[in-house]
């Protein structure tokens, strides 16, 4: 069924015409992408080894690559910043074309991404890999204050070392920790780095001193049941307190206070909490990017509307999507990006090549390593679909183990680099078979 919806998109989709390369023609390429981040590197990597030199180009504007999920270690001071990043121009395939700017618009009707200068691009498809927005003026007072008085994110390589420099001078009052109402990457981070804040207030000898608190906005600690049963026990083992429903609204950086609303039900609903910081950890709202949200390949949401399965777009067959600005309902993680990309691929492949092979299927595989110290993580993987866990290895990933850390501090950033974003790493199904061949967990 998957290989003939496919089929039947793709033969409506127009014939097309490559365009000559003239001072008003838009330049032309079998494939673009837009997006240079794990995701589209995976993708962009593998089809222009198969498809030749210069007929895939991408389209980031960053000319440094991120490994993110390594910024929560640094952050808690176990990794160097130096760690976490590449210059882009090292970790694009050298068969691909880098074009070293933003997306402005798409206009799928025909065939074409408007870059940031107003140049065309013209494409046969199109995958958008573009990521999310990290949105800090949704918040008030945050831009002015973070940085600076004791505010810092894990999420920007702006402010991730701040973190662990802001922690170290903390000796009393309150360490607080948000996560927003909004989707985010890597959901587990916001709670992360409250653990690995814990352990070095009780290595400097100041935790009966410091409260540590997190503020999430959400109704549970974790969306997974079986994780957030562990997490919740973590928390409570540490004396973290956890407060549901409180998504931060407000910044006051000059008298160190911040701002929740109360979400949710409850008899304190719509109501604002103010609470004193000597230091605030900020997981800021995030949303799509502009030139995806007022497209036509948009959700109501803003995010790019593909099937979940086949990671097609619903109403136009040349066109895919993965990672973060997707519809996908699944938790955004590279984890995540990694599994998808081996379905787009195959499916991208197929389609180019005219096969009338059966669609792969992505199942909602993602991963969420929570680490809660130094030698010690929760190893979530489940499906964002169906919320069952998918775990890899033997014995219970929900319990704290060094092993689990060591796979994720260590042996998935070598990974990354060597095999991930060379189109070569889709995740860990064929471990697991080996691994955890019962599948029990």
């Amino acid at each position: 069924m998957l290989a003939a919806k496919i089929a039947t998109r793709t033969a409506r989709h127009r014939s097309w015409v490559r365009l000559a390369s003239t001072a008003t023609a838009p330049s032309s390429y079998k494939v673009v992408v837009i997006g240079g981040g794990a995701g589209g590197l995976a993708v962009s990597s593998t089809l222009s080894k198969q498809l030749g030199k210069n007929e895939v180009a991408v389209i980031e504007p960053s000319e440094t690559h991120y490994q993110q999920p390594l910024f929560t270690f640094v952050g808690g001071g176990l990794k160097r910043f130096e760690e976490t990043y590449r210059p882009t121009s090292d970790v694009i395939a050298p068969e691909a074309q880098w074009i070293n700017q933003a997306a402005a618009q798409i206009d799928p009707d025909s065939n074409t991404v408007t870059l940031a200068d107003g140049t065309k691009v013209a494409y046969e498809y199109l995958v958008v890999a573009a990521g999310i927005e990290l949105d800090f003026a949704g918040i008030k007072g945050l831009e002015s204050a973070i940085g600076k008085n004791g505010v810092a994110s894990n999420y920007s390589p702006r402010y991730v070392q701040k973190t662990f420099e802001f922690l170290q001078g903390v000796k009393e009052g309150n360490a607080l920790f948000t996560m927003p109402a909004t989707p985010v990457k890597c959901a587990g981070a916001p709670q992360k780095i409250a653990y690995l804040a814990d352990e070095l207030f009780r290595e400097k000898g100041v935790r009966d001193k410091v409260a540590v608190g997190y503020y999430t906005a959400l109704g549970k600690i974790f969306a997974i049941e079986k994780y957030a049963n562990a997490m919740n026990e973590v928390a409570r083992s540490r004396d973290i307190g956890v407060n549901l429903f409180h998504d931060l609204v407000e910044v006051d950086g000059a008298t160190k206070k911040a701002t929740f609303k109360v979400l949710g039900s409850g008899p304190q609903a719509g109501e604002t909490v103010t609470v004193p910081y000597e230091f605030l950890h900020v997981t800021p709202p995030m949303k799509p990017f502009d030139f995806i949200k007022s497209s036509a390949i948009s959700n109501a949401a803003g995010f790019v509307d593909i099937d979940k399965g086949t990671l097609q777009h619903t109403k136009y067959p040349n066109i895919y999507s993965i990672g973060d600005c997707s519809s996908l309902p699944t938790s955004k993680t590279a984890a995540a990006a990694a599994a998808q990309s081996s379905v787009l691929k195959y499916n991208l492949l197929n389609q180019i090549r005219g096969t009338n092979a059966p669609a792969a299927e992505y199942n909602g595989y993602t991963s969420c390593p929570l680490v809660t110290g130094k030698n010690k993580l929760v190893l979530a993987e489940f499906s964002g679909y169906t919320g069952a866990p998918h775990e890899t290895f033997f014995f219970d990933q929900a319990k704290e183990h060094a092993f689990s850390y060591w796979v994720t501090a260590d042996a998935l950033p070598a990974v990354y680099w060597s095999s991930m974003l060379k189109g070569t790493w889709h995740g860990p199904a064929t471990i697991r078979k080996f691994a955890n061949p019962t599948a029990k967990n």
